[in-house]
């Protein structure tokens, strides 16, 4: 049997043994070497952390100065301990790792740390996520094994965020950082190195020899883009991948094929409709709270995802400590009728409804191939029909996609969990109008934003909580997304494999799953 480092589960070795259907490299078998090929939905767009690759956590190619297992709990990476914190909140020192190299032989040390936050943080650096570590002043090495952040402010979750994985100053520096060869060619600590980048079809990592947690004994790791859902299960159910992200309806045809198990994540991962403020009808206050009572939630989780899920009313899903019993929105369309009745959005004979001319009617989009989006999408064109609202329903690639989410209505995806400024601040935030692929509904409420500052700022556990009641109570009553489900990530694995684990896991896929500690697998003596 294969098993953990830990010594917590196990696997069977057969199922790494490189001969598997779908290895990417032929000669593998002869080797000896242990592979692993795998489908995902999503391919990153760079592997640079410096533009925000793997900043979450669990990239397979770079460390952050701390980790998470399987728990979540924070432990060492780079750093050989949690951070000393001064009294006031504002300072944290970190002690690095000793003897830690990069992939191309080159010491890790605190000037690399350094380095990476200050690039991140530079406005020239096209990074989505800079805002995450704002709260950073300054960061400053103090000789090659000490690094110290300096607040501007207490931010509660800081050691949360140091997770962000580590790039090379040598590798990476004197290049544009936005174009520059280490997107495509990183350099980094992790467990693994890039062996091969086919752009739109395959990704390929090799096992890093000189990784200082010890050399992975899957010697190969493959990532095959696949963005449509049905293509990937097809691809699955022919034997050419070792294992995929499916959505529910799709994994449960799997059920019973010789060969396959399934495999649930329970996830923060959300579905919603973004309802952009400068869009005359979904920007409509009467509208958004009609339409949030005309969402049946149970019957989503039910139907479309067979029960792998929860009811959401906004990023934070109901079993998370921060999450306002207040925000809980019952299906209702009596109630949304009335108060579209009440607001002069009229219809005659139980028809589209009107006012002031103006025909009650959006478009909403969602990306092409992905069937779970496109299920929400049509249920709630057609729960949202039954009070009177017409959503027309369009697929489109990201491309066709970002430039209309100030106008058209998206059906989004999001959710990274820990602390609630990570997923309401990034979200409803009208400081990050047009950032990126933050606050895509343009959404605007001042109260809101003041309550997102001071829960962001503050270090009193009692001021946060009521900030974060008071951002879910004004949104429920002036709701610019609609959210719908919750749900839980379901993976399609071979029936070779025992003894998989899983981690609460975020939107972003990522490198988690049933892997999300594939370095730490061990064959056999």
């Amino acid at each position: 049997m294969i098993s953990w480092r830990t010594g917590t589960a196990a696997l069977a070795a057969a199922a790494l043994l490189a001969g598997l259907a779908g290895c990417s490299d032929p000669g593998a078998e002869k080797r000896g070497d242990p592979s692993l090929t795998i489908g995902a939905a999503t391919e990153p767009d760079t592997l640079s952390p410096l533009l925000g690759y793997g900043k979450d956590g669990n990239s397979k190619i770079f460390d952050g100065l701390l980790q998470r297992n399987r728990k979540l709990e924070l432990e060492p990476a780079l750093a050989t301990a949690l951070p000393e914190v001064s009294q006031d909140g504002l300072t944290y020192t970190y002690t690095l790792r000793q003897g830690v190299k990069f992939s191309d032989g080159t010491p890790f040390t605190a000037a690399d740390v350094v380095f990476t936050y200050e690039t991140i943080l530079d406005e020239k650096t096209s990074n989505g996520s800079r805002d995450e570590i704002a709260a950073v002043e300054s960061v400053t090495a103090e000789g090659d094994h000490t690094v110290v952040f300096k607040l501007k402010y207490p931010y509660a979750p800081f050691v949360e965020r140091t997770v962000l994985p580590i790039a090379s100053q040598k590798a990476a520096s004197g290049q544009d950082v936005n174009t520059g060869a280490y997107n495509t060619s990183p350099v980094g600590t992790g467990p693994y190195v890039l062996e091969s980048w086919r752009k739109g079809e395959q990704m390929t990592l090799k096992a890093n020899p000189g990784y200082w947690g010890g050399a992975p004994e899957v010697k190969s790791f493959t990532t095959v883009f696949i963005a449509d859902d049905d293509v990937r299960a097809t691809r699955l159910r022919a034997g050419e991948l070792d294992g995929a992200a499916l959505p529910p309806s799709l994994a449960r045809t799997f059920e019973n094929v010789d060969g396959t198990r399934l495999i649930t994540a329970e996830s923060v991962d959300y579905r919603a409709v973004t309802l952009p403020t400068g869009n005359p009808v979904a920007g409509d206050k009467a509208i958004r709270q009609a339409l949030n009572l005309a969402v049946d939630r149970e019957l989503m989780v039910e139907s479309i995802l067979k029960g792998a899920g929860r009811p959401a009313y906004n990023p934070l899903p109901e079993n998370s400590p921060w999450f306002a019993p207040e925000a809980e929105v019952p299906h209702d369309d009596a109630k949304a009728a009335q108060i579209l009745d009440s607001a002069g959005w009229k219809s005659e004979d139980g028809g589209i409804r009107e006012k002031d001319g103006r025909r009650a009617s959006f478009k909403l989009w969602y990306p092409s191939g992905d069937k779970l989006r496109q299920d929400h999408a049509l249920a709630y064109a057609s729960e949202a029909k039954e009070v009177g609202v017409e959503v027309k329903v369009q697929a489109g690639t990201w491309e066709v996609i970002e430039p209309v989410l100030g106008e058209d209505a998206v059906l989004a995806g999001g959710g990274a969990g820990f602390d609630p400024d990570f997923d309401l601040y990034s979200t409803l935030h009208s400081g990050l109008i047009g950032n990126g692929w933050n606050n895509m509904g343009h959404y605007t409420d001042p109260g809101v934003d003041e309550a997102l500052e001071t829960g962001r700022k503050s270090n009193d556990e009692g001021e946060r909580r009521q900030a974060y009641s008071t951002v879910q109570r004004l949104f429920a009553d002036d709701p610019g997304y609609t959210y719908l489900t919750h749900i839980d990530h379901v993976y399609v694995v071979s029936d070779e494999y025992e003894g998989l684990t899983t981690q609460l896991e975020p939107h972003d896929h990522g490198m988690g799953g049933p892997w999300w500690n594939l370095q730490d697998w061990t064959l056999p003596q």
